[in-house]
């Protein structure tokens, strides 16, 4: 049995949906960043390309944990769908409402978590 009232769980899946949307739109910019730089050579400073492939470094970082995210995501929802969600994958006690509000995606309980 669920620890999670019916309407948390509604809360709680609004949330992950939202964050999935959001968490795509995110996913798509970033993709299109990702695109190979090509520089004029003659036009743009050594600064510039510098500056330019750091970005893309940064971008990459971001798409690393954009992707996490998303496993995160569709996992937790996976999860309503199966009616394990709120339990921890750990130790099955259930995660805390409070826990969920902040880290709807969270698999574990905080004790698991650390």
């Amino acid at each position: 049995m669920n620890h999670l009232t019916p309407a948390q769980l509604d809360e709680l899946t609004r949330v992950l949906e939202g964050d999935l949307t959001k968490l795509e739109r995110s996913m798509r910019v970033t993709d299109e960043a990702m695109r190979p730089i090509e520089l004029d050579q003659s036009a743009v400073g050594r600064l510039s390309r510098m500056d330019s492939l750091q970005n893309q470094g940064l971008t990459r970082n971001l798409q690393e944990r954009e992707q996490v995210k998303l496993a995160l995501v569709v996992g937790a929802l996976r999860r309503i769908e199966a009616a394990t969600y709120g339990r921890c994958s750990e130790c099955g006690v259930g995660v805390p409402f409070e826990r969920l509000m902040v880290f709807p995606e969270a698999p574990t309980c905080a004790g698991c978590a650390s």
